[in-house]
């Protein structure tokens, strides 16, 4: 993948995130503030703690660092999946968002 492309996908995700966090706001009372700065997200949600998405361009990876952890994630086809386990970044950033919440909260990959 070049570059332009790794940037272009990678915009995306970062372009979903936002988009969930309006839904969910306006769904449910997690009241989640986001804030984009460049290419990282900071989520904070309403008990301070936070979940942060970030590009790594040189690596063509984006990074999550979430309470469960850190987690990298690799583009395969059309899903970023984790390089460690293979699990799907949006799986696991509800999982973790849900859980950072304590309430349960989708987020979904763009179409």
């Amino acid at each position: 993948m070049t570059d332009l492309e790794y940037q272009d996908q990678a915009e995306r995700v970062l372009a979903a995130i936002e988009t969930a966090c309006d839904r969910i706001n306006d769904d449910t009372e997690a009241d989640i503030d986001n804030q984009r700065t460049g290419g990282m997200i900071t989520l904070t949600f309403l008990n301070h703690s936070q979940i942060i998405i970030n590009q790594q361009k040189p690596l063509q990876e984006i990074w999550m660092a979430a309470k469960a952890g850190g987690f990298h994630y690799k583009l395969d086809s059309k899903q970023w999946l984790d390089t460690k386990d293979s699990s799907e970044f949006f799986a696991n950033l509800s999982r973790c968002a849900s859980a950072q919440a304590g309430q349960p909260l989708l987020f979904k990959a763009p179409t």
